[in-house]
């Protein structure tokens, strides 16, 4: 399964946003791969315009969710420590969709430097679109 972060939603919805990412996105969606968090949830219906919300809510409400357990608070205070001690600060909510993603063994989708940095440092596990955008299973 495959995290997708609010970087990719909110690209997604842009009228000119990427195509390429707007066909993965898609791709994900249609291969029942996509799974939403609670930090994602938040960030894009909280920043949804008014005309958008409805679409958006009914989306996430089919989508598989990943809930945020009081594991996944400590796991990430230990890995912002470990980030912050490399000289990385990364946002508490990028962080919290990443801990969420490693504690439920998933991949994360995201058009966000922060997930590239937090792959190479603490091992998250990125979500990268084959040719055209389709679906790539992890090898």
């Amino acid at each position: 399964m495959v995290l997708v972060d609010t970087s990719v939603w909110i690209e997604a919805a842009r009228r000119k946003g990427a195509v390429e990412v707007k066909v993965a996105l898609e791709s994900l969606l249609e291969m029942y791969e996509t799974v939403v968090c609670p930090p994602v949830w938040l960030e894009v219906l909280g920043g949804a315009r008014r005309q958008d919300r409805r679409r958006l809510q009914t989306y996430f409400e089919a989508l598989p969710y990943c809930r945020l357990h009081h594991d996944c608070w400590q796991e990430a205070v230990q890995l912002s420590w470990r980030l912050r001690d490399t000289g990385h600060t990364i946002p508490w909510n990028d962080l919290l969709i990443a801990t969420v993603a490693l504690h439920n063994d998933h991949r994360v989708y995201a058009v966000d430097a922060h997930f590239d940095l937090m792959a190479e440092t603490i091992g998250l596990r990125l979500y990268r679109p084959g040719y055209g955008g389709r679906y790539t299973p992890e090898k």
